[in-house]
């Protein structure tokens, strides 16, 4: 559609043109003759000269007016607006987790479609729709038996049974596959989108890999660099050097980055004699960034004066984060603070996905999700926050954990947090000291997959009320 109007446009300014050339030799130059003295001949070669650049440059200006219109009328307007909503925003995009945020808000959300990205080399799944589509086994199946690995790059239309079709016409979704790496976007108005902007998004979408391909080779190489290990010596500093002394409350932490620097972080901080207040969060991506909001963070919260507001404290952190102004920058966090008089947390959770108190009961140990109560934090207007309370006992023990613990995964791309083995471990050193019990989960991590590369930082804090 964008196409047949810029050409409809380019055309009625061309016979403006000619029109006025045509005009101009039948109608203008004669009549300039008979008016004029017969030794001015260079004068009416002048004044059409002139008028003739004049309708020239106005019949230019006319075709770049009706092509914006119809850029704007096309791509701008309409369902074909969410796609160059999306490519705008991919523009901005440098990483993976950015990437996943504009699929969510932008396709998921605005456009109502479902998203699978795949790595079809290392065959493990970037992204998908929290939905039956994208989320069904024998879906995946069936595209990885239609596209292969060696499936050729380029944008392809699917078919209702997922196989190729011609254009978008017929199709209910599209595939862009670039470096191995396939993008499926199911939607079932894919044949009202303008046909020009699939090429826009192919583009965007090539220029985006290669530039997550160059930042991630710049991050290995930096970090072998000394100037980003003295910010990795700086990072750690605003980490606790050991576990501070607690009455009646015992404690240990494990912080291990993916590389240098890291997004991650966790603090332990006596309020009284009885009270203490622990923190463990992750920002989002990773990099100088992630580190710059992880020290914001670590500074704000040791900083407020009454960090028995947490509610405040949370507010606190939000608002220093938006004020730093990074896109798309956001802290997951929990937060909360152990009475070991009155024998209870209070928490505020912000979409932390693992706290939880592991209690000792007549028939065993038995896991208590601390939930979430909170959503993220320095990226959304935040509701009004209710701090949650819970009762503790003796020897029970207090697990805090980046995602990157429960997201490990086994050759299968099984995550070990939704493992049946994760709980019995967790469960079966509860008994245990908290520096053994951040042993044996580690030790459960590296057998778990195999010894292979992680793919994220691994941050833990174990608090357990002694007896």
């Amino acid at each position: 559609m964008y196409q047949a109007k810029r050409r409809i446009s380019v055309f009625i300014a061309n016979v403006i043109l000619i029109a006025f050339f045509t005009f101009t030799a039948v109608s203008v130059i004669p009549a300039l003759r008979r008016n004029s003295p017969k030794n001015s001949p260079l004068a009416t070669l002048i004044t059409v000269g002139v008028a003739f650049g004049v309708v020239t440059v106005a019949s230019r200006l006319t075709a770049v007016y009706l092509t914006k219109k119809a850029a704007k009328s096309s791509l701008e307007e309409g369902e074909t607006e969410i796609l160059s909503d999306f490519i705008e925003k991919l523009r901005f995009c440098y990483s993976l987790d950015e990437f996943n945020e504009i699929v969510s808000q932008v396709l998921e959300v605005q456009g109502d479609c479902s998203v699978l990205y795949i790595d079809r080399e290392q065959n493990y799944i970037l992204y998908n729709s929290p939905d039956k589509l994208t989320c069904s086994s024998e879906i995946t199946t069936k595209l990885e038996r239609n596209y292969s690995v060696d499936w050729k790059d380029g944008i392809f239309f699917l078919g209702p049974n997922f196989g190729v079709v011609s254009g978008p016409k017929k199709a209910r979704g599209f595939l862009l596959v670039h470096n191995k790496q396939h993008l499926y976007i199911f939607c079932r108005y894919t044949k009202l989108f303008d046909h020009f902007i699939f090429k826009s998004l192919y583009e965007e979408y090539c220029r985006f890999q290669s530039r997550i391909k160059t930042i991630s080779q710049l991050s290995e190489i930096s970090s072998l660099s000394k100037d980003w290990n003295q910010l990795a010596e700086t990072q750690r500093s605003f980490l606790p050097p050991a576990m501070p002394y607690i009455k009646k409350l015992s404690l240990a932490a494990y912080y291990k980055p993916l590389v240098n620097v890291s997004g991650d972080y966790y603090t332990v901080l006596p309020i009284s004699e009885t009270k203490t207040l622990l923190m463990l969060g992750d920002v989002s991506g990773k990099g100088l960034a992630a580190a710059l909001v992880m020290g914001l963070v670590m500074n704000t919260v040791k900083n407020i004066a009454n960090k028995e507001n947490l509610s405040g404290v949370i507010q606190s952190v939000d608002k220093a984060i938006k004020g730093m102004k990074l896109q798309d920058k956001y802290t997951v966090v929990f937060i909360g603070i152990v009475d070991t008089e009155k024998m209870s947390i209070r928490y505020v959770n912000a979409s932390m996905s693992d706290p939880v108190v592991i209690s000792k009961s007549p028939t065993g140990y038995k896991l208590k999700p601390l939930t979430s109560n909170c959503s993220l934090v320095g990226i959304i207007d935040l509701p009004d926050i209710e701090p949650t309370e819970l009762k503790l006992f003796r020897g029970d023990v207090i697990l805090m954990a980046s995602d990157g613990v429960s997201e490990v995964m086994d050759k299968d791309g099984v995550e070990l947090g939704t493992t049946q083995l994760y709980q019995d471990t967790i469960k079966a050193s509860a008994a245990k000291k908290p520096d053994d019990f951040i042993k044996d989960v580690v030790n459960l991590i590296h057998s778990y997959n195999g010894g292979a590369k992680l793919r994220d930082d691994l941050t833990m804090m174990v608090a357990k009320v002694e007896r």
